[in-house]
């Protein structure tokens, strides 16, 4: 990585205090859970691995381990993810089957924790065809599943819609039933000062067809955690283009700062990374800069008034997807890139991103290699996190994305704490 461009927004993050980011009066009573981390803190945290303000603990793995319930049964590759705490448990949604890509073997199951360790059964989701980007969604005490329905075909990305299923009781769920639009991704589905919010896309499949635009951006709001609609009245698109896992979050002031996967690319802002800022007064109407990295499965959290990223890496030197080959088609461009990029090996990291110049800055690696990152994150206290993630063995050899993509990944979790 270019030094230059490394975390110079990690003074602020020493300076922010604990309570710049949540009121206290305006916290729920602590979970056994969170209060069983808060008590276990300073021992998880006393080996000291920390860089750059940023500090971790060893990793757990979860699946697969001993603490799984008998009825889940992973498979080779287990990856795409979600947490949320509903009931004071922790709700974990992932998708397992024999690779990366999609195989009518794919499927989704949901357990549950109390301490995060034992896992109970809550139900499992398969339809002969590939599932993927589960989204929890706990709002005014109920449980929501959101999940993408794709193909079978490995090598070819056919998003049917989105699926929601409410959660009953353990074990139990509504019939899932489509909603929103034809063709649809859920990408986040989040909880900002108790509204809930969705970012999801549409036109996904145009990605690997290498061929300009196609895809938007829908940002949604809901009620009842079952119909969406436009979070901007008569204007659900932000985002159009090249676009298209996106996510986000508010600032003190209002206004927010999003960050978008730019893959397909733009003739003006090239490829890679949208970073976007839109005003309180105006907030649909995203300003964006294009950034020539690519953090992809991008998850955004604020720490006190800091917009911060966990996003993929790609280890080369300076990172780059864009690798700025002007001379070449827009589908030329496009398809190199891809090429490129599948062939390097991945890592899972967290970012910081400059609220007004838009610049996004390496802070440091999460424990992961080869084929990584697909994060969820839940809040033990404003800066501890718990974050959960997937990779390659994590002392295993260091994979190429593409040959990484059909071995064998794990889902952990890890510890955070921002100093």
């Amino acid at each position: 990585m270019d030094d230059a461009r490394l975390h110079p927004l990690i003074p602020t993050l020493l300076l922010l205090g604990l309570t710049a980011c949540f009121e206290a009066a305006e916290d729920p009573p602590p979970c056994p859970w969170q209060v069983a981390l808060l008590r276990a803190e300073a021992e998880r945290f006393a080996a000291g691995d920390c860089e750059n303000g940023a500090c971790l603990t060893t990793p757990l793995t979860i699946v697969p381990s001993a603490g799984l319930p008998a009825e889940v049964m992973p498979q080779n590759a287990n990856n795409n993810l979600d947490v949320v705490s509903h009931d004071c448990r922790v709700f974990l949604a992932f998708r397992t089957g024999p690779y990366h890509f999609a195989d009518e073997e794919a499927m989704l199951y949901v357990v549950s924790s109390s301490d995060q360790q034992t896992w109970r059964y809550e139900g499992e989701f398969a339809m002969g065809t590939d599932l993927r980007e589960p989204r929890l969604l706990s709002y005014r005490g109920r449980l929501f599943l959101y999940f993408a329905v794709l193909g079978q075909e490995i090598y070819d990305f056919e998003p049917q819609g989105m699926k929601v299923s409410e959660y009953l009781e353990p074990g139990e769920w509504t019939d899932p039933a489509w909603f929103y639009g034809k063709g649809f991704i859920p990408w986040r589905s989040k909880l900002v000062g108790g509204r809930p919010f969705m970012l999801s896309y549409v036109g996904g499949e145009n990605i690997y067809d290498f061929t300009e635009g196609g895809v938007e951006v829908h940002w949604l709001t809901t009620s009842d955690g079952l119909e969406w609609r436009p979070v901007i009245k008569n204007q659900p698109v932000v985002l159009e283009g090249g676009v298209s896992e996106t996510d986000f979050v508010f600032l003190d002031d209002g206004s927010l700062i999003a960050v978008s996967r730019n893959e397909l690319g733009d003739p003006e802002l090239g490829w890679g990374m949208q970073i976007c800022r839109a005003e309180a007064g105006a907030l649909g109407d995203w300003r964006c800069v294009g950034d020539p990295r690519k953090y992809d499965s991008p998850l955004m959290f604020a720490y006190g008034n800091q917009p911060c990223l966990i996003g993929r890496r790609n280890l080369t030197e300076d990172g780059h997807y864009d690798l700025g080959y002007r001379d070449l088609t827009f589908e030329d461009q496009a398809l190199k890139y891809e090429l490129d990029y599948w062939g390097k090996p991945k890592r899972t990291a967290l970012w910081t991103v400059d609220a007004e110049t838009l610049e996004v800055s390496f802070v440091r690696d999460l424990p992961s290699r080869g084929d990584t990152c697909f994060p969820g994150l839940l809040t033990v206290r404003p800066g501890l996190y718990e974050v959960y993630n997937y990779s390659n063995p994590l002392d295993g050899d260091d994979l190429p994305w593409n040959q990484g993509q059909f071995e064998h990944t794990l889902i952990y979790r890890i510890g955070l704490r921002l100093e």
